[in-house]
């Protein structure tokens, strides 16, 4: 089965619809899905709930839909480089679903596996824990949350095949791996797309059962978020 689509905007045709919920893997600036992102922008999608570790930079990643106001609501984990969401959210014109960043990475992952919830010590006793179940375990204190899931993830990896075989690329293995389990519906972008069998199996991060479409990126920034250098 053919999973390749000409294009970012073939690769969401047909997926999306306002109010959706949405994945998009990366971390900070690394590895997100840059094609996939820009389409879902020109789509004109709104009122969607995005997952995701962050919401990029003000001009860039995820940043771009708020920009647009297509966000209603983010499920995070950190927010410090995005002065429009921070804006946005102190206004009221953003709801926010702060996460520790482990706790985000496991609810994605139980989401994925098919786990409805878990427990955890982060957060017990602080103003995460408030509303949700708490119960004891030999003596420690856990609280409960939820796995996450999404009607679409959007990941990025570094090579995929037409199959939809992934290999990710040090720091994108980040939140893109576990995105691509808990989306009823799974689009990759690569940098480069290769022939069935090229790829090796042992060396496979995403199988293609979880993904639904691939799509060749381009025109790639890679960004710093941070530039920090060490004065001469």
């Amino acid at each position: 089965m053919d999973k390749v689509r000409s294009s970012a905007a073939e690769a969401l045709d047909g997926l999306l619809f306002d109010g959706m919920t949405v994945m998009a893997g990366g971390f900070g600036l690394c590895g997100i899905p840059e094609n996939l992102i820009l389409a879902l922008r020109e789509s004109g999608v709104k009122e969607i709930t995005v997952i995701s570790n962050n919401c990029g930079v003000d001009d860039f990643g995820m940043g771009l839909l708020l920009q647009t106001r297509q966000i209603r609501k983010m499920i995070s984990s950190y927010v410090g480089e995005n002065a429009e969401f921070e804006r946005q959210f102190l206004s009221g014109e953003l709801e926010l679903e702060f996460n520790p960043q482990g706790t985000l990475a496991e609810r994605i992952r139980a989401g994925g596996a098919g786990i409805p919830a878990f427990y955890t010590k982060t957060g017990y006793g602080t103003l995460i824990a408030e509303g949700k179940e708490t119960r004891q375990f030999d003596g420690d204190w856990y609280v409960m949350e939820s796995g996450l899931r999404a009607d679409l993830s959007i990941v990025k990896a570094w090579k995929g095949d037409r199959l939809g075989n992934l290999v990710y690329r040090r720091t994108a293995r980040n939140f893109n791996p576990m995105m691509a389990t808990a989306g009823k519906t799974c689009v990759a972008e690569v940098e480069e797309l290769v022939e069935n069998g090229e790829l090796d199996a042992n060396e496979i991060h995403t199988a293609s059962i979880f993904v639904d479409r691939i799509v060749q990126g381009s025109a790639y920034e890679k960004r710093i978020e941070r530039l920090t250098t060490r004065s001469r």
